[in-house]
């Protein structure tokens, strides 16, 4: 993604931006009969503002399961003040996490991006909130509007 296209997204209040931060579990909420669906646990996420001599950086990382492996997983953050109420079809257009599996069931799913001095200073400050999509190989999705709260001060 270009940095003019992510400046836009991350800044803008009413927008979403593409990352992620600090995430707590998910218990996916099956009938016995029915497939599980891919459950999201472990999420954490470290947001770094830039100084004068480097790049900040943003990182969410969180470890996906499900009984027919992980294809991938979704990421968008966007301000509380912008009173988004992203859905599953939104996620579907935004960059992917990388998802390293770690077992037949499990991956440990990553996004990261650079964040300049410009763009930190754009974003909305205050509260954030993390949506991911996450999505097994047989198909089946979970998506998690609020998986994690984050903030940027300053």
């Amino acid at each position: 993604m270009s940095v003019t296209k992510r400046t836009l997204l991350f800044s803008l209040a009413g927008v979403a931006a593409v990352g992620a931060v600090v995430a707590g579990g998910l218990a996916a909420s099956a009938a016995s009969a029915a497939p599980e669906k891919p459950t999201l646990e472990h999420g954490s996420a470290h947001y770094t503002a830039p100084s004068a001599h480097a790049a900040g950086s943003f990182t969410y990382t969180v470890d996906v399961s499900d009984d027919s492996g992980i294809r991938g997983l979704k990421v968008v953050a966007w301000p509380a003040s912008s009173k988004l109420k992203p859905t599953s079809a939104d996620l579907r257009s935004v960059e992917s996490a990388t998802c390293k599996s770690t077992s037949d069931d499990t991956s440990r799913c990553t996004y990261t991006f650079k964040v300049t001095q410009k763009e930190a200073a754009e974003v909305a400050k205050g509260t954030w909130y993390v949506s991911a999509l996450a999505t097994a190989k047989d198909g089946d999705t979970t998506f998690v509007p609020k998986a994690a709260t984050f903030d940027i001060t300053g």
